[in-house]
């Protein structure tokens, strides 16, 4: 295969997968194995008065219980290896007795087998100082506060021009909040920390979307050298955020490792996962759009209302889309926080965007009803020619290509613009569209190309891959560089000990593993050429470099007259191997380019109006996502973040309870995700685009645009089918009776 770039090639790891011979974090064979369970506070706001152990240490085959009373102190270190990223900080626990919220790690037990340990911590008896909680969002709203930073470099209140006078001069207003509530990640393979030391060195087999960042942070709180520290995370199940910054339980298993002085084994319940690896925070947003008759946006105002931990910040970005999507001279966009006493949210799937596009864009579905304009066309019309948040070019924008190539295959033309006229036997019948855009990231990374003594590329990089298929696309980018049959390229990741990488998170993944992996080849080839043109033994030692080509597993002439292998090559010099590291970066062209993401979202939805019971019949999703390096890997991951979107529409609430501060529905039989028979087949399509200016490849990412709009496209068929508006999600049947 001599181009397999964009090729929809299968999984390189799948048989390793679904043959269960990938190992994940919780799967290791060490020997000597112990286990250990975490114990958690009962109480959201207070302190501990006592702790007593003495009947879980007493218990056979318990080796250890260490809480805050002989903890040893942690986070000393002050060489801040983390960079001052504050989602790989140290993270010091059971350092004293406050507690900030329910379901806080307050201790951990070792044990010979599982069930020892999960008994023993249940015999462990707290006292506790409790304190009135601040769990409730409506009742501590007067200690909302401008927050010191929003998760990326956006300021918590930007835009432009003035927000009064571009509503004045409106001729058609819409003044209406939005809501969307706690939602947590549920990945299918819970959080889980294998700990093994080694003298004064620390092996982490983890579940962890960022190996390198989990070694600093681990580092940094120990107060050991970052070399010390080794994780390995070669295969994920699933992380979408919560297993991207160091949580509390990696810690905690290392500490019990050092205590017991064997290796431990921490793999969270499915309830812990609810309280152990943060959330998507609750935000309500205030949208206020004003528009000439003919849909031209005079002004976008986006305040945003959202929570977090009363100790630690965390504040996403909920705004950031606003300032860009659209044209308008005058926006406004702000962000507060609510501190209280609850987990601390996290990143999850499209962080910031995923409710801010789903507020925005069911205001902007409102106002075209408003202003009797279709949706479609009033996105259209304010499509800005460059970005006008930061005055730039767009490096490439395929919106408008999105709305009108997706409202041409989903039959959008059928539509009956007026609500609750369209039907489907007894069923109402509606459609929906929502416009999609996230940024094109990329970190910088190193990656190392090795070609070995028998002629196979082994390409290395400490990223990871959580499911989207990062083993596949790096393959397939090395392959195509150095024109390799597929079966002789080998990846190798998830290891610290590799090249450095970014983690797998900010849909940066194959923009920065691909870029490095590409770069690092391209230098391997060249080294290449130099050893045979530099070798009197060599046939092509005359040639130019212009008349020389790679393929087929070597080097040969491009008028095919003579060749040799790599094999053929390696052997003559007497070489082990030649590798090459390179470190990719991002160019100036990030500086001079506003460089996006876009898509459209199309659902049709049938209601039944006696119950409210709403289905989705289908779904369309146009992206313009640059370079697709695999049409089925990608298509796999926007069908995912779709799926989520209709989650997000229908299906997602996490309930917390604002007496106490647990979360009741803390298991998947009682939070809500689809199933099979909620989601239709939904169709991808993928528009071309050619962006030079992005990265070597020309890829942007396509981890996380999926989600973001589809849960709008939904709620704003919802209404098309009903004419009834629901502005806080979930919509369920009960919403709609």
């Amino acid at each position: 295969m001599n181009n397999p770039i964009g090729k929809p090639l299968n999984r390189i790891d799948g048989r390793l997968k679904v043959t269960g011979k990938a190992l994940y974090a919780a799967e290791y064979p060490v020997q000597n194995m112990t286990h250990a369970v975490v114990i958690e506070s009962k109480i959201a706001r207070g302190s501990i008065r006592n702790i007593d152990t003495s009947a879980a240490e007493k218990l056979p085959g318990v080796l250890g219980v260490i809480t805050y009373q002989n903890a040893p102190k942690l986070g000393q270190n002050n060489s801040n290896q983390s960079g001052g990223n504050p989602l790989i900080k140290p993270l010091p626990v059971l350092q004293d007795n406050k507690i900030s919220f329910y379901g806080q790690h307050i201790g951990v037990v070792v044990a010979e087998t599982l069930e020892q340990a999960e008994y023993a911590a249940s015999l462990v008896k707290v006292t506790y100082l409790p304190e009135t909680p601040a769990v409730s969002f409506e009742k501590n709203l007067k200690n909302a506060y401008k927050p010191e930073r929003l998760l990326i470099s956006l300021e918590p209140d930007s835009g432009r021009g003035d927000i009064n006078q571009g509503l004045q001069a409106a001729a058609i207003q819409l003044d209406e909040n939005y809501s969307a509530p706690i939602e947590h990640h549920n990945p299918m393979e819970p959080s889980a920390t294998t700990a093994v030391w080694e003298g004064n060195k620390l092996k982490l087999y983890d579940a962890s979307q960022h190996v390198q960042g989990t070694q600093q942070a681990v580092a940094d709180t120990f107060g050991i050298p970052q070399e010390n520290v080794q994780v390995v995370a070669r295969f994920i199940g699933g992380g979408f955020g919560c297993k991207y910054p160091v949580r509390e339980h990696v810690i905690l298993a290392a500490l019990a490792a050092q205590r017991v002085k064997r290796p431990v084994k921490l793999a969270l319940s499915r309830e812990q996962m609810f309280t152990s690896v943060g959330c998507r925070p609750y935000s309500s947003q205030r949208i206020r759009l004003g528009a000439t008759k003919d849909g031209k946006l005079t002004a976008v105002a986006h305040e945003i209302l959202t929570q977090t931990n009363m100790d630690r910040e965390f504040v996403e970005h909920v705004g950031a889309a606003t300032n860009m999507i659209y044209n308008a001279p005058n926006v406004l966009v702000t962000h507060r926080a609510v501190p209280l006493n609850m987990v601390v949210p996290t990143i999850m799937r499209a962080p910031g965007e995923t409710p801010g596009m789903y507020a925005l864009e069911s205001a902007i579905d409102e106002l075209a009803y408003k202003l009797n304009i279709d949706q479609i066309e009033l996105r259209i019309i304010n499509d800005p020619p460059q970005d006008p948040h930061k005055n730039l070019p767009w490096s490439s924008r395929s919106l408008v290509e999105s709305l009108r190539e997706g409202a041409k295959r989903f039959g959008w033309e059928k539509r009956n613009p007026k609500p609750g006229l369209m039907r489907d036997g007894r069923y109402l019948v509606g459609y929906g569209v929502a416009a999609a855009t996230y940024p094109t990231n990329r970190q910088a990374a190193s990656a190392r190309a090795r070609i070995l003594p028998d002629g196979n590329l082994l390409v290395q990089i400490a990223a990871t891959d959580i499911g989207t298929g990062t083993y596949t696309i790096l393959a397939q980018v090395a392959a195509e560089v150095l024109q390799l049959p597929w079966s002789k390229v080998a990846v190798e990741i998830g290891d610290s000990e590799l090249p450095p990488s970014p983690g797998s998170g900010g849909s940066w993944g194959a923009a920065s593993y691909g870029s490095a992996v590409h770069d690092a080849c391209m230098a391997l080839k060249d080294k290449m050429v130099s050893l045979v043109r530099e070798d009197n033994r060599s046939a092509l030692k005359n040639l130019k470099p212009a008349d020389l080509e790679v393929r087929d597993g070597g080097i040969f002439a491009k008028d095919k007259s003579v060749g040799e292998t790599f094999a053929e090559i390696i052997s003559r010099n007497k070489l082990k191997e030649v590798s090459v590291q390179v470190e990719s970066t991002p160019d100036e062209a990030r500086k001079k380019y506003s460089m996006h993401s876009f898509g459209a979202h199309f659902a049709e939805v049938k209601v039944d109006p006696i119950n409210g019971m709403v289905k989705v019949s289908r779904f369309l999703g146009a992206f313009g996502a640059g370079k697709i390096l695999n049409q089925k890997t990608a298509r796999s991951q926007m069908i995912g973040g779709i799926v989520w979107g209709i989650s997000q529409a229908l299906h997602e609430k996490t309930i917390l309870d604002d007496r106490y501060g647990h979360f009741v529905n803390h298991n998947l039989a009682e939070y809500h995700v689809p199933v099979n028979a909620d989601i239709p087949d939904i169709e991808i399509v993928f528009i071309e685009e050619n962006d030079p200016y992005i990265n070597p490849l020309g890829v942007k990412g396509v981890g996380e645009i999926g989600i973001v709009g589809a849960g709008a496209a939904v709620a704003n068929a919802i209404y098309h089918a009903t004419g009834k508006r629901i502005r806080d999600l979930p919509i369920t049947p009960d919403k709609l009776i």
